[in-house]
């Protein structure tokens, strides 16, 4: 005669069929994978998300979290989503571009004026947009993540634009980042973000742009002690699920770990308060800030005035379309704060 089931486990079983379907069991691992560095809020936010899973009672969700750029780069990264290798992962909008072209635009210099309007056009115009936009490409996008304002680092002080001429400037891929350091006189150097120190250490480069964080965090500060605020480009990531994957988990799944993830509220709060602290600490460990006047900072838009159209003609697609909804949503804003 079988032995009765005990009533607790009755319900884990229960548990555990309702949550079939990621990747076929819920107790296959889920790949998360990143490029996060430890000891920054970025990792904290990932641990929050493995924690939160973790604790939701919802039977078993396995993470298999690969943040700390194990996989490779994020060109490696995007294979693993495209071959099914991983399933939720951080993507810079920059490296998403060679996905959905038009996501450069997001880097196009001088395209937002402070966080609160970029706050505002992301999340009411532009994030069903390019969810519906990835969505073909097997992606979905769950959430933004912001990086940051980009600003311009050098071996020696790049206060002016006149001051990068000829200088070895390190670029990404994107053609946002391409045009705007040719737009300010730059020698372009294209290179991986892993080969950054090791560059400026040998001198193939002499300076860059990136946000304060990852700038301050990861040891290009102690090689290119100066940085420029610039605030030149608004720096966003994706944070991404392989949509075939995801479309294939219970809704239970689903809003685990959609709810898992921090909200975006909170994200933004820690990477400005984490932005603000490496200023701080940077000045007392070295690191040389320039705040140009607003003479200065004039030239900075002039320089890099014809990159936006330069942009939108490159890129072609629905780029036309997207400038002018960002545009319309700025002035949406800008309206918003009038009433107020």
């Amino acid at each position: 005669m079988p032995k009765p089931i005990h009533h607790r486990c009755l319900t884990c079983l229960v548990l555990l069929l309702a949550l079939g379907g990621c990747g076929g069991r819920a107790t296959d691992a889920i790949t998360v994978a990143g490029t996060t560095f430890p000891n920054t809020t970025g990792e904290q936010h990932w641990l929050t998300f493995q924690r939160n899973v973790a604790s939701a009672e919802t039977g078993s969700m396995d993470l298999r979290m690969l943040i700390y750029g194990q996989l490779g780069s994020e060109e490696q990264i995007v294979s693993g989503l495209r071959r099914g290798r991983v399933h939720f992962a951080n993507l810079s909008a920059l490296v998403a571009s060679t996905i959905v072209p038009e996501l450069t635009l997001l880097y196009a210099p001088y395209l937002f004026d402070s966080e609160a309007e970029a706050d505002y056009v992301y999340d009411k115009y532009l994030t069903d947009l390019f969810r519906e936009m990835l969505a073909p490409h097997d992606l979905h996008l769950l959430t933004w993540y912001e990086i940051g304002f980009l600003n311009v680092y050098g071996k020696t002080p790049i206060i002016v634009p006149g001051d990068a001429i000829g200088k070895r400037f390190r670029v990404g891929k994107s053609m946002a980042a391409r045009l705007f350091a040719e737009a300010i006189g730059g020698d372009v150097i294209p290179l991986g973000y892993g080969e950054v120190v090791s560059s400026l250490q040998t001198g193939l480069i002499e300076a860059g742009e990136n946000s304060i964080s990852l700038y301050a965090r990861t040891g290009i500060a102690s090689e290119a002690p100066h940085v420029t605020i610039t605030e030149h480009s608004f720096g966003i990531s994706l944070i991404v699920t392989r949509k075939s994957w995801w479309d294939s988990l219970s809704d239970v799944q689903r809003q685990v770990l959609s709810d898992a993830f921090p909200a975006i509220e909170e994200t933004r709060r820690g990477v400005r308060l984490e932005a603000v602290a490496d200023l701080e600490n940077g000045i007392e460990m070295g690191i040389v800030v320039h705040q140009p006047t607003p003479a200065q900072l004039e030239l900075w838009h002039a320089a890099t005035a014809a990159v936006t159209s330069e942009l939108v003609e490159r890129t072609g697609g629905r780029s036309a379309d997207i400038l002018e909804i960002i545009e319309a949503g700025k002035r949406e804003f800008a309206e918003s704060q009038v009433a107020e």
